[in-house]
């Protein structure tokens, strides 16, 4: 049986189980709050207007590339810290941790002039009309003041998620979120004395929410007692290139694995948008939606990295590949449940965002295709965050790239725009690429950790 489930009795995999959900359940509570602000930003936008949901739509899915491709690079810390975490090496977590700030600050200034560089040339692109063109360039201008915070709050991240605490994270994320509501509605719509921004202004909360989140799980780090023993704060370094590069060199291969798959929605709501503003404002209440639910597979992922990572870190070769058939299994029963919750609720769902009759109806044909992926995006996704657990990253960008771009956007170009499919040609084609990622990268881990392990002898023992 894959990954050696079978070799143990029930009790085992539930003992597992509850160490992995122990970690997951603070991230996904921490993750689905990170994504309600970007559901905020578009139920207030969707509130404003039609063209100002549009607006904020290609802004986010702009943002969102740059941010996730940018994230990825900085999830390297976790396997890192993780395993040094498991291999009890308390000395270099805090070294690491202090070069990891460096590599943020430095991450989060070179996106945030990225994003400045961009607004110009897709304006001209997009044509959408005057108001929604300038509202999408303000909207990107002011996101991108959070882009350095934003990366700064990854490091902290990766710090408190690899050392086993993520219920910082979970909370620092949740006020955030509640800070998140006020300043839209103030910013938005002209409340206390500010002008009305429209869509514009749910750029200025994010940012804002963005450095409270940098300070605030910073702070929090920096006081809670069981992190003094690592020394994060306890000395001041210059940044030390060796150790960057360490970061960088790891941390590259998984950011574009992360772009590859964001990007294929940027792209395709890109290239979405000559069908009118309807199907935009349609794709972006949907992939808000699924986003969300995305959380649950993404957050066991997260804690399935760490928890992998710790037992290669100790040398437990037979545990990390026994714990990742666990988060596999887990993910299945996971997305099973979201994909029912789709389907059941669709116009429930979708009638939270807007109440433009047109944008429901394309939204409830979306919604089909999005419960299907549930399955292979939730199995792809926690596979590949198993193996950057082991520091394998390399090859699952291979195979992200040929089956997101080959397989997503192309394939989708060629359905949606050569054979008049539309809209639905691109989820066709998403559905395709999915599946093939799901089952190549669930090849590569069973094949990876079975090695692994061979080459150790199977010396370790599971329950130990």
């Amino acid at each position: 049986m894959l990954f050696e489930l079978n070799r143990y009795p029930r009790s085992v995999f539930i003992h597992e189980s509850g160490e992995l959900l122990r970690l997951a359940v603070p991230i996904l509570i921490a993750q689905a709050a990170s994504v309600g602000t970007g559901v905020v930003d578009t139920v207030m936008a969707g509130h404003a207007g039609a063209e100002d949901l549009a607006a904020v739509a290609l802004g986010s899915n702009v943002f969102i590339t740059l941010y996730v491709m940018f994230m990825g690079v900085m999830t390297a810390l976790n396997p890192i810290l993780a395993q040094l975490y498991g291999a009890n090496q308390i000395r270099a977590i805090g070294e690491y941790g202090r070069q990891g700030l460096w590599f943020g600050l430095f991450l989060g200034v070179f996106g945030m002039c990225a994003l400045w560089l961009i607004i110009a040339p897709l304006q001209q692109y997009l044509n959408l009309g005057s108001y929604t063109d300038h509202t999408f360039g303000r909207f990107l201008f002011w996101v991108s003041l959070g882009f350095p915070a934003a990366m700064l709050h990854r490091t902290f991240y990766a710090y408190a998620s690899s050392l086993n605490k993520p219920k910082l994270i979970m909370l620092v994320s949740l006020a955030a979120l509640l800070l998140n509501i006020p300043l839209n509605y103030v910013f938005v719509y002209g409340k206390l004395g500010f002008p009305a921004m429209g869509g514009a202004g749910c750029g200025l909360a994010t940012a804002l929410c963005f450095w409270f989140n940098a300070l605030a799980l910073g702070i929090y780090v920096s006081r809670h007692d069981y992190f003094a023993q690592f020394g994060l704060f306890s000395r001041f370094e210059l940044p030390q290139w060796v150790k960057q590069w360490q970061i960088l060199k790891l941390g590259i291969p998984i950011g574009l694995s992360f772009f590859l798959e964001v990007s294929l929605f940027t792209f395709i709501g890109i290239l979405v948008a000559r069908f009118g503003v309807l199907p935009v404002a349609a794709q972006q209440v949907v992939i808000n939606i699924t986003s969300l639910i995305y959380m649950l597979p993404l957050s066991i992922g997260t804690a399935l990295a760490v928890r992998v990572a710790q037992a290669v870190g100790m040398g437990k070769l037979r545990r990390a590949r026994y714990v990742s058939g666990v988060g596999l299994s887990l993910g299945l029963i996971g997305t099973c449940i979201t994909a029912t919750l789709l389907l059941l609720l669709r116009e429930q769902w979708l009638s939270l965002y807007t109440s433009d009759k047109a944008v429901i109806a394309i939204g409830m044909t979306l919604l089909l295709f999005s419960a299907v992926c549930q399955f292979s995006d939730g199995t792809q996704t926690i596979a590949s965050y198993a193996l950057r657990g082991y520091k394998l990253t390399k090859i699952p960008m291979f195979i992200h790239a040929i089956t997101f771009w080959g397989f997503g956007l192309g394939l989708g170009s060629l359905l949606g725009l050569g054979f008049g499919w539309g809209l639905y040609g691109f989820w066709t084609a998403l559905v395709i690429s999915l599946l093939c990622a799901a089952i190549a990268l669930v090849w590569y881990l069973h094949w990876q950790s079975n090695r692994l392990a061979t080459r150790q002898g199977w010396c370790d023992d599971v329950t130990t």
